[in-house]
C-alpha cells in the first residue's frame, strides 16, 4: 500500500492524504481544511473505489466558479499519484 500527500490549489483545503493498494483502490482519504461535512462525505463515498473509477467521477467538478474543488482537487491528487 502506497501513501500519498498532495497540496491542492485553489481551494479551502490544505492538504489531502490518502492510500492506494495493490489492488487499485483508494483508502483512507483525509482532507485537511475544507468544509467539513463535504470533504467527509467524498473520502466516505470513494472508500475502496478504484483509483481509474474515483478519478472519472470527481475530475471537472467546480465550486462556487473557481474552475476546480475539493473534489476535482483530490482527481489531480489521484492523477499525480499514478505517476509518482
Amino acid at each position: 500500500m502506497q501513501k500519498y500527500s498532495y497540496q491542492p490549489t485553489g481551494v479551502c483545503s490544505q492538504m489531502i492524504t490518502f492510500s492506494v493498494d495493490d489492488g487499485n483502490r483508494v483508502t483512507g482519504v483525509k482532507f485537511t481544511g475544507g468544509c467539513s461535512g463535504n470533504t467527509q462525505g467524498v473520502s466516505a463515498l470513494i472508500e475502496g473505489m478504484d483509483r481509474d473509477e474515483a478519478i472519472k467521477r470527481l475530475k471537472g467538478i467546480d465550486c462556487r466558479g473557481r474552475g476546480t474543488s475539493c473534489p476535482d482537487q483530490l482527481a489531480s491528487a489521484l492523477i499525480a499519484s499514478k505517476d509518482a
